[in-house]
């Protein structure tokens, strides 16, 4: 008998399980895979379940600090003063979409610009990138520190205008009304817009080239390269990356916290802004879990009808 001949044999005589039988089955659990993650599972759970349960607990009651003797179950009660019985929540909410709005479009636009202009070919490209994304490392109170000190009336930007014939000296942009909405959206352009940035230059990097060479063979030059290429291409990602933006904007506190208060005469007062003043100043915590439930709903059903319009995920061309 030939030597393969008789290693073969041999394998084959081999008793199922013996040691030199190759075993072809896993011997894996099919239940190890979860409890490997079920800790972080269960730590995620905790995090994130127990803080919501709480804010829908909480805004079925009165909850006061400073009036313990009043607290107790409240029904729908907070919930009705919320629609029937609080100007505040709607000046709030309509500056909270003012806010969402001009500063997500604005955001696009300029960060959908810049991933273009640091997506091409030259010189010192990445000293550009590392400074065009510098300022979405930047923590919102250091934002606010640094456009403080621009806005500064005495060393700011508007003292060196005044020199230039520009505008009075001692003018706050930040304590007149007229001004401050347009100078906290600045400062939240800085930080905001290098968010839309890199999320784009990330998928204008995963265009074929092809369909550019093919374009301009066929004679179509940049505009519409941009509007029949680039920008179908980039579908999904802008839609996602407005969604996650509005979201985070509209739950927008340490900016506006730590540059106006929500002032001047509550007009920079978003409806986050006014939950964490009603629970953190008023410390009437359980009408502002009701006004965060609110919150939650509005964005909850928002998010929805967005993602239904906008048809994400669906067919690009």
């Amino acid at each position: 008998m030939a030597p393969a001949q008789a290693a073969a044999a041999a394998v084959a005589k081999t008793p199922r399980g013996a040691p030199g039988r190759r075993r072809t089955g896993s011997s894996t659990p099919r239940h190890l895979p979860y409890l490997l993650i079920a800790p972080a599972g269960l730590l995620m759970l905790g995090f994130i379940a127990y803080p919501v349960i709480s804010v829908f607990y909480y805004s079925l009651q009165h909850y006061n600090v400073t009036k313990p003797w009043r607290n107790g179950f409240a029904g729908l009660d907070n919930f009705t003063r919320v629609f029937t019985d609080d100007p505040l929540f709607r000046d709030s909410l309509v500056f909270s979409a003012k806010w969402v709005v001009t500063e997500v479009s604005l955001q696009l636009v300029l960060g959908l610009a810049l991933a273009l202009l640091v997506n091409q070919t030259f010189v010192g490209r990445a000293v550009a990138r590392a400074l065009v994304f510098s300022p979405w490392a930047v923590s919102g109170v250091l934002t606010t520190t640094i456009w403080m000190l621009l806005y500064n009336p005495s060393t700011g930007v508007s003292r060196y205008l005044a020199d230039a014939g520009i505008g009075s000296y001692g003018t706050s942009v930040l304590s007149d009304t007229g001004t401050v909405f347009w100078a906290v959206v600045v400062t939240e352009l800085w930080r905001g817009v290098p968010f839309f940035a890199i999320l784009i230059l990330a998928d204008l990097q995963s265009v074929p080239k092809d369909l550019y060479e093919a374009a301009s063979v066929d004679g179509a030059g940049r505009l519409r390269q941009f509007v029949h290429i680039t920008l179908p291409h980039l579908k999904d990602a802008i839609i996602l990356s407005t969604l996650l933006r509005a979201v985070w904007e509209f739950n927008n506190v340490d900016l506006l916290y730590t540059l106006t208060g929500g002032g001047p005469a509550g007009v920079t007062t978003t409806l986050p802004l006014y939950v964490a003043n009603t629970g953190i100043e008023g410390h009437d915590f359980g009408y502002a879990s009701a006004l965060t439930t609110v919150a939650f709903v509005i964005l909850l059903f928002c998010s929805i009808l967005y993602l239904r319009l906008s048809k994400f995920g669906g067919d690009s061309r």
